[in-house]
């Protein structure tokens, strides 16, 4: 999402008008679910997608009326098998796609995706709210609770709170209002810069963590090895917590060269909140590992917060398959933690 915001706001500095198409509501089987979103430019290129097949090609042809027309609409696709057949699609679902008009060069459109831009950057719950109109668009801006509503004129915290759910929801009334997760609160912290966090790293960036490199190698760490983590760090491993706070928001990821700096980066982990923690290694490993951490005072019931092997078990072997199954691992996770699909 935030390679969609970025580009929609370099449009809009640059002048040039563009559409939003977010699906807002879907029930069924459908190709993707609420919050799903594609951005048509003036030029009739896109960005992002609501599904793919006839469902994005009728989008991108209302979508491009929608320029036209300067306006705002929302537009219902019945994938149902009965009527399937006009459009193409053999899902099964209903979705409707709310289209947002944004012109060129305006200044509070502009502040706004900047603003949007920013939070990517931030370790921060944030909530995206678009007030569902015919005609034109009214009021899109931001909430969170450390900082309420921004953009947002006129509404105020307690209206708001009711609207803020793990997962994006249509607020129907007069007038509607869409609620969805913007970005979320929390790190990846990847414990060693070796092949497998190589090929991790780019991967949970994309699909939306904020990985966090920390190494006691600076060659290991360095932002021309990892450009797509949000920091790197260099520290010894045995002392974590002079460079780092984990929360119950943030994840560990434990995979450096050796027995003893996994033993010391888990000795300190599980003394923390830490929503996830998994460590890379033989089952003989771990078992080791566990019994000095027993040894070391952790409680053995703090040992069942660590999941090990890391990953999910697709018979991964090379260091580009690890990091998939460790990827899927975590996205499971952030589902499970926010109650369905991030």
């Amino acid at each position: 999402m935030e390679k969609l915001f970025c580009a929609m706001c370099d449009a809009l500095v640059r002048g040039e008008d563009l559409v939003l198409c977010t699906i807002i509501a879907s029930s069924g089987s459908t190709p993707r679910g609420s919050g799903a979103k594609m951005a048509v430019f003036a030029d009739g290129s896109a960005l992002g997608t609501v599904g793919g097949g006839a469902v994005e090609y009728q989008s991108t042809l209302l979508a491009k009326k929608a320029l036209t027309k300067k306006a705002a609409f929302t537009h219902g696709f019945d994938l149902s098998p009965s009527q399937t057949a006009g459009i193409g699609m053999i899902c099964g679902g209903k979705v409707v796609v709310y289209f947002q008009f944004f012109k060129g060069g305006d200044a509070s459109a502009v502040e706004l995706f900047s603003a949007v831009e920013a939070l990517f950057s931030q370790s921060k719950n944030t909530w995206l709210v678009t007030e569902i109109s015919e005609g034109c668009v009214r009021r899109m801006g931001f909430y969170s609770r450390e900082d309420g509503p921004r953009f947002l004129s006129g509404m105020s915290e307690e209206e708001l709170s009711p609207m803020i759910r793990p997962r994006a929801v249509l607020q129907k009334g007069e007038p509607s209002y869409y609620v969805e997760p913007l970005t979320v609160a929390g790190y990846v912290y990847v414990f060693g810069g070796g092949h497998v966090a190589q090929e991790l790293v780019p991967v949970i960036a994309h699909v939306g963590f904020a990985p966090v490199v920390y190494e006691d190698r600076p060659e290991f760490a360095s932002r021309e090895l990892f450009p797509e983590a949000a920091h790197t760090i260099v520290g010894s491993f045995g002392g974590v917590a002079a460079h780092v706070t984990l929360t119950r928001d943030d994840y560990a990821v434990i995979m450096t060269r050796g027995h003893q700096a996994d033993f010391e980066v888990l000795r300190q982990v599980l003394l923390t909140p830490a929503s996830y923690v998994g460590v890379i290694g033989s089952r003989s490993k771990i078992a080791i590992t566990n019994a000095r951490l027993i040894e070391a005072g952790i409680p053995e019931a703090e040992l069942k917060r660590i999941h090990a092997p890391i990953g999910l078990p697709i018979l991964a072997e090379t260091p580009a398959e690890i990091a998939i199954s460790v990827a899927a691992e975590l996205i499971l996770h952030r589902a499970q933690k926010t109650g369905g699909n991030a």
